[in-house]
């Protein structure tokens, strides 16, 4: 065969399957409920806290209980992506937590407001291992990047609206937006079954038809040491990202006399806009480069991240609302460097038959260690020990998960 003919094959080999962009279009509204749902809390504290009675810790064990609940199922969630069908466990996930959602408008106590988070991470657990697994196996290399970039740009626009919730509660009681959202999310799924569909397995690329028992795929990815560099990489940016999710709206009101309102919306929508960014350039960058190197798409986070880094200690530390505003642009744009290259770079090392549960994995640590930010940020409140030092201790997590990623070895071209 002639060199232009082993060309054209690679070529045909790694382009998009039919539908994949329709896949990647459906799946940008759920991965934007998947998070407005879960952040509406974060940007109406007072609201909630004057509704309801808590101290500063138990707003923060709110955040801390769900991240446990959904990290510990994660592992699960993905085996069960790669175990039955992906665009099954999709559209039930979608359906039980917009339900909950719509439950929380109605609680009337701490613990059942405690309660609905413990369901909302167990609801959530299956949908982002199952639903960029999706992705991959649509999208086989020339378009990866760029395909995840464009999902996971959904995750940031339910990120930013959730500064909505600041504005809903002030405007028109807390559980407006709870109401609102649960209630999109469940009609959403109605439409979703009609056009979700999983890649037939003849066009698998990987040609993936034998299941493999969740212990021994732990087992498997348990011995993979460049899934453990990345699920640590993945770890210090849950940390960072979820200590800024929770704490950055309330730092922001009491440094700058904010309302709640505008605290919520400053310390979203400028960081996610970016990070909207960010997931598109980083994903076409990563795509071209890694047609040249096998590590092109790690590349991208790696530099852009640690190119991050000292901004995120700026933020902490600026007495200027508009630096800070900036320095949350530069963090946003390189975090989603990184998140549309995660499940590209861990399909270069590890199986196919794992991806999901291997990115269930990664989900797992991470949300551990970002639920003891959201902790140690109430329990540090508590104590009358300023905010910023949590945010401080994000900038060098962030260096240092970009540090990590230099010694990251793709174990397969794709």
């Amino acid at each position: 065969m002639s060199a232009d003919s082993l060309s054209t094959s690679r070529a045909a080999d790694t382009a998009p399957l039919p539908r994949a962009w329709l896949i990647v279009g459906l799946l940008w509204v759920v991965g934007c409920l998947n998070y407005l749902d879960r952040v509406l809390l974060t940007t109406m504290r007072d609201s909630i806290k004057a509704a309801i009675p808590m101290g500063d810790d138990d707003f923060g064990a709110l955040t801390m209980a769900f991240l446990i609940v959904y990290g510990l199922l994660s592992p699960l969630g993905g085996w069960c992506a790669d175990r039955f069908s992906r665009s099954g466990v999709i559209l039930v996930s979608l359906a039980v937590w917009s339900t909950v959602t719509w439950a929380t408008a109605y609680v009337q106590t701490y613990n059942q407001l405690l309660a609905t988070r413990v369901l909302m991470g167990v609801s959530e657990a299956c949908y982002i291992p199952a639903a960029l697994a999706l992705i991959a196996d649509y999208h086989r290399g020339s378009t990866r990047s760029l395909a995840t970039g464009i999902n996971i740009s959904g995750v940031y626009a339910g990120m930013a609206l959730g500064g909505l919730g600041g504005w809903m509660a002030d405007t028109h009681g807390w559980s407006s937006g709870f109401l609102v959202f649960g209630v999109f999310g469940v009609a959403y799924a109605v439409v979703l079954a009609a056009f979700l569909r999983d890649v037939p397995r003849v066009q698998n690329e990987d040609n993936v038809v034998e299941t493999v028992p969740l212990f021994q795929t732990l087992a498997v990815l348990g011995r993979n040491r460049q899934l453990w560099l990345l699920t640590l990489h993945w770890s210090l940016l849950g940390f960072a990202g979820w200590a800024f999710v929770t704490w950055m709206p309330s730092y922001l009101r009491e440094h700058f006399d904010l309302t709640q309102t505008k605290a919520g919306f400053t310390a979203t929508a400028y960081m996610q806009a970016a990070a909207l960014a960010g997931v598109l350039c980083g994903g076409v960058l990563a795509d071209r480069w890694s047609r040249r190197h096998p590590r092109g798409r790690i590349f991208v986070p790696m530099i852009a991240l640690t190119l991050a880094s000292p901004f995120v200690f700026i933020s902490a530390n600026s007495d200027t609302l508009w630096i800070v505003a900036a320095c949350l642009v530069v963090f946003g744009f390189a975090r989603g460097c990184s998140d549309s290259n995660m499940m590209p770079i861990l399909c270069q090392v590890a199986d196919p038959r794992h991806r999901a549960t291997g990115y269930g994995i990664l989900n797992f640590i991470a949300c551990l260690v970002g639920a003891v930010a959201a902790y140690l940020g109430g329990w540090l409140k508590e104590r009358n020990v300023d905010l910023s030092y949590i945010l401080m201790a994000s900038a060098f997590g962030v260096l240092l998960s970009g540090v990590l990623l230099a010694a990251v070895r793709p174990a397969r071209s794709e």
